[in-house]
């Protein structure tokens, strides 16, 4: 399977450093992040659902799983497995069913996942939260890790949160505050949300 990195360079680290001077020296200290993307829309929507609500860890294990189980990662392939199929990967109920359903919808054409390509943001969001059990979250998740958009960061995400409650000291983050952030981070937030992540993901004396 292809490895493929999101993609960002010295544009955006000057850009972000110039917008944000705490940030800038956060990314001067913790230097290149490499977080992989799957290039793939129906499997980087399959992972989004499953990490839902879990730890990146968590879902590490429940994805290795599911790739060793399906195989390559498909409409067809999901839909053989079923709903047993898919728990038996460690995945809940509910998950297994918001992924049948995707995967149907991708199937009969009722979501025909690869215009989403050439859709905007706000456009992927409205295709794909009309689907069972894929909310705000779980779309943002693709625009990152498979569209690699430049300029999502997810309010609903609590790594995302703690990062920014860390970075400037704060205990807690109102969504006034989220947005402030959000603006001075545009148009390069997804890189911004890359390092907040990491910060989150730090020991505290890290």
């Amino acid at each position: 399977m292809e490895h493929k990195i999101f993609a960002y360079g010295q544009a955006e680290i000057d850009y972000l450093t110039a917008r944000d001077p705490v940030l800038g020296e956060a990314i001067r200290r913790i230097g290149p992040i490499e977080r992989e993307v799957i290039p793939n829309l129906f499997t980087a929507l399959v992972n989004s659902i499953a990490g839902q609500q879990i730890s990146g860890k968590a879902l590490a294990t429940v994805w290795a799983r599911l790739c060793d189980r399906l195989g390559e990662v498909t409409p067809e392939t999901v839909l053989a497995a079923g709903e047993d199929g898919l728990r038996g990967c460690g995945l809940s109920g509910r998950k297994a069913g918001y992924m049948l359903a995707a995967a149907r919808a991708v199937q009969d054409g009722t979501l025909p996942i690869h215009s989403l390509v050439d859709k905007s943001d706000v456009e992927v969001i409205k295709t794909l939260t009309a689907l069972p059990g894929v909310g705000r979250w779980t779309a943002e998740m693709l625009l990152i890790f498979s569209l690699e958009r430049p300029d999502v960061l997810a309010f609903d995400d609590f790594g995302i949160r703690k990062g920014m409650c860390r970075l400037y000291g704060l205990d807690e983050l109102t969504r006034a505050q989220f947005e402030q952030y959000r603006a001075r981070y545009s148009p390069y937030a997804t890189v911004a949300g890359l390092y907040l992540w990491e910060i989150a993901a730090q020991k505290k004396d890290g």
